[in-house]
């Protein structure tokens, strides 16, 4: 039977429901979990991505894709063929020991980061051995029978078996701007993709209704798989990866330059040929940050463990700079800025009198809900219980986001009844008569304006109103079109009040530097009222309806002085989102509902929680383990911690590292000798970057965690510029002291250089990584204790075995003091000319 009914030839949506079933070897019941983790083993996990870990051999293999280091692998191969192989071999060794070191920290960090994705899995619900239970992704198999409800992404192809007033988004698969209705149905096979009412796509999600649908296609054999290709597109780069970019185009640019200019005047001084290409690549590799990508992960996962242990797991990396950089926090109100737990206040009719019957309808609505699980029916449910077991369900419209209603039919004494509430406007839209607190039926048209005032005044005491309508109907069944000439009954008033020292905590963002926003779909009063409850200063209002009046530039302009949206429709969040940025703010969102998730990819910084729906959880960056403003502040302070970090590495790169290679390139025009041998560049180049791979454990000054921070090339060039230039002075001081005082010969002067270079290097990794005085700011005992050992390394080097092999010798003392002096001076005036220069240049 598999071989006639073969999807390739005959497409599953031509297929009645029970020969799929047939086909897959499934039941309405599900899959049994031995077979569940066959058909894994036998189709792989269901994922678009590479599903499985680089292996240790590539990632130590790319530790040594830069064209340089390959160039000078392949040189010091050929050198062995043609000269000293001792040297070669040296070199090597050498580069071999530096990527192993690249290797070990980007490993670590991989690992780690891995096993905190997992805390954040997107889960589907399946049916396994008759029973629903929720399981990752990529555990979903071909034949599983998925449960569907609002906000699930759909884990696969599949073909729906039942479903109830089932919308699905399509737009990332098919551009369709508008939910799409699906049902039940046999199609013919040339159906297009986009008129397969029948099938749901693997990266789509369910707007509203439910739905029961069995799982055909997993992974790259899905509609989305076959265009994967597209799909492998980076996402866009965070802007400090865009600086980071920069900056590494910049030094390439002067490394190439460099080393051109370099060889050419070594060959035309009649240098060997082969020696001085040698020693320019070693020159490169120096000149070269190689282990920036092994520090920026290091550091960035490093902040996503620290993160995780102050319940904030980040989903993607980069994205923890942009955390660090936010200057703009967007949040809605519910269960941020207040409890998130809804309490009923009161139900009352028109004349705003208390009201049973109201409660009773909302009560019943609440009960019988199936669909959409939310707060307020919760609530509903717990206010007071009614007995309603004469009542008979019949029917249900769920709720969804644009119709903000959720309508349920009724049996009562041989009559059908549907109840609505929800959204005040949404429900008196379909109202077409209101009943009085006497119990008559009138034309709702003179009371509009009435009714909304009561709601006005309701929520001016910070309560929100919700409808409560009804209408008879003749039939047991109705859909979305039966919501109409309906009967306003009353309200509900709901109040879900602030978090205690949700105060304190705004404030605490806004010392931060980070202007918080709140957009909300309440009415202008109830934002209003939580907002002076929560303390924030004279709040500048925006409403849903006002702002779609607005151009787009009109909007860019009038959300800065703007901290409260109130009555926003779902497609106007992202609109607020892209406003802000091209206002030029980093911008951070917080959402978790389905009408989030193209705010939260629009965002700088897209931020969920772990209980939100599963679109929402799979748009965000980071994902928060509980909804609570606290946490967002230590994972922001995280987040410049690890930007702090990261940026002391880049200082460290183009100052004494920089400036002791571009010294070396200088003082070879003019030596009959070559200062450095290239196996003792390559030595002096792993020895400085050891102490740089404990950067990310080092201690951060305060008042680097005290406001946002953006990667800024123009602030690196001059900072460059500067210590480079201070290094070299330096350098060249060393230069003369050694030639002209002490008369030192080739490889004396090679082994004072070394230990100068190396010593000072590493000390004034001290003196960056930090604006305060060297002094005062005391660096993470990690760092500090690698800096030593890397001296006392470079000290003992020349009176150890190994001197011979790289061309060093020990140095008389008078060498050793002259040496020292020279350092401590220049770390003294490092120090001294970074209080200067960041009393003049601003970062």
């Amino acid at each position: 039977m598999e071989n006639i009914i073969n999807p390739q030839n005959f497409p599953f949506w031509s297929l009645s429901t029970d020969r799929v079933l047939q086909q897959k070897h499934s039941t309405i019941a599900g899959l049994n979990r031995q077979d569940a983790q066959q058909r894994l083993s036998k189709y792989g996990a269901n994922s678009l991505k590479q599903t499985h870990k680089s292996s240790d051999l590539m990632l130590l293999f790319a530790q040594f894709k830069s064209p340089i280091i390959l160039i000078l692998i392949f040189a010091a191969i050929l050198s062995i063929f043609l000269k000293d192989a001792l040297d070669a071999i040296i070199i090597l060794t050498i580069v071999f020991i530096s990527g192993l070191l690249g290797f070990w920290q980007e490993r670590g960090a991989s690992n780690a980061v891995e096993k905190l994705l997992t805390l954040v899995q997107v889960k589907a619900t399946v049916l396994r051995d008759s029973q629903s239970q929720d399981i990752p992704n990529q555990e979903v198999v071909p034949g599983d029978i998925v449960l569907l409800s609002a906000g699930k992404n759909i884990p696969g192809d599949c073909l729906v078996l039942e479903s109830k007033d089932l919308s699905v988004n399509e737009a990332a698969l098919t551009g369709e701007t508008y939910p799409v209705d699906k049902l039940t149905g046999v199609l013919p096979a040339e159906t297009g993709l986009s008129q397969r009412t029948n099938v749901l796509y693997m990266g789509t999600n369910v707007i509203s209704g439910t739905a029961t649908a069995i799982v055909v296609h997993t992974g790259k054999e899905t509609e989305f798989g076959k265009v994967s290709e597209r799909l492998k597109l980076k996402p866009s780069e965070t802007e400090f990866e865009r600086g980071l970019s920069k900056f590494g185009y910049f030094l390439m640019e002067v490394t190439l330059i460099l080393v051109v200019l370099i060889f050419a005047a070594n060959v035309y001084l009649r240098r060997p040929v082969l020696e001085s290409f040698m020693f320019s690549l070693a020159l490169a590799v120096g000149l070269t940050p190689q282990l920036l990508p092994a520090i920026v992960s290091v550091n960035l996962a490093r902040g996503a463990q620290t993160m995780a242990k102050k319940r904030v797991i980040v989903k993607r990396l980069p994205a923890i700079e942009n955390f660090g950089s936010m200057n703009v926090f967007c949040t809605d109100k519910t269960g941020t800025l207040t409890e998130g737990e809804v309490k009923i206040h009161a139900a009352v009719d028109v004349e705003g009198k208390d009201s049973d019957r109201v409660l009773l309808y909302a009560y019943l609505n609440a009960a019988a809900e199936s669909g959409y699980v939310n707060p307020i029916d919760t609530a509903i449910r717990a206010h007071k219980k009614f007995g309603i077991s004469s009542y008979q369900k019949l029917d249900e419209v769920p709720y969804d986001f644009n119709r903000k209603r959720l309508s349920i039919l009724f049996k009562h004494e041989s009559k059908q009844l549907i109840i609505a509430k929800g959204a005040l406007k949404n429900i008196l839209d379909v109202c077409s008569t209101v009943e009085t607190a006497e119990g008559k039926t009138i034309d709702i048209t003179d009371q509009r304006q009435k009714l909304h005032q009561q709601a006005e005044d309701l929520g001016s005491q910070g309560f929100r109103a919700l409808g409560v309508a009804y209408r008879d109907l003749d039939r047991d069944s109705f859909s979305k079109d039966d919501e109409r000439n309906m009967t306003f009954l009353g309200y509900l008033a709901l109040f879900d009040p602030p978090k205690a020292g949700i105060a304190d905590t705004l404030k605490e963002l806004q010392e931060l530097g980070i202007t918080p926003k709140m957009i909300t779909g309440d009415s202008k009063a109830v934002a209003m009222s939580i907002i002076k409850q929560v303390g924030l200063p004279e709040p500048q209002v925006l409403t849903g309806s006002e702002l779609s009046k607005l151009s787009d530039e009109a909007l860019r302009f009038r959300v800065q002085s703007t901290n409260v949206f109130a009555e926003i429709e779902p497609n106007q969040k992202e609109r607020i989102v892209i406003a802000l940025k091209k206002a030029g703010n980093v911008v951070g969102y917080l959402g978790d509902g389905i009408n989030d998730a193209s705010a939260l990819h629009a965002a700088d910084v897209g931020i969920s929680v772990e209980s939100a729906v599963d679109v929402a959880k799979e748009a965000a960056d980071i994902v928060l383990m509980e909804k609570d403003l606290n946490v967002l502040v230590a994972g922001v302070k995280e987040g410049r911690i690890t930007f702090a970090n990261t940026l002391k590495y880049v200082f460290m790169a183009t100052s004494a590292n920089f400036g002791n290679m571009f010294s070396m390139a200088g003082i070879s025009l003019f030596l009959p000798f070559l200062p450095l041998l290239p196996s003792q560049i390559l030595l002096t180049n792993l020895l400085t970057d050891f102490p740089e791979l404990t950067i990310a454990t080092d201690r951060v000054d305060r008042e680097l965690v005290t406001k946002p921070r953006r990667m800024d090339i123009k602030f690196i060039r001059n900072f460059m510029i500067v210590f480079g230039l201070l290094s070299s002075i330096f350098d060249y001081l060393t230069f003369g002291a050694l030639l002209l005082l002490l008369k030192a010969q080739p490889q004396q002067f090679r082994t004072g250089w070394f230990l100068e270079s190396v010593i000072s290097a590493s000390l004034v990794v001290l003196v960056v990584r930090t604006r305060q005085s060297i002094l005062n700011s005391k660096p993470g005992k990690y760092l500090l204790a690698a800096t030593l050992a890397t001296i006392g390394a470079t000290i003992i080097i020349p009176w150890t075995p190994l001197a011979t092999l790289l061309g060093f010798q020990p140095l008389p003392l008078s060498f050793v003091l002259a040496l020292g002096a020279i350092v401590a001076t220049y770390v003294v005036t490092a120090d001294l000319v970074k209080k200067i220069f960041y009393q003049h240049v601003k970062f």
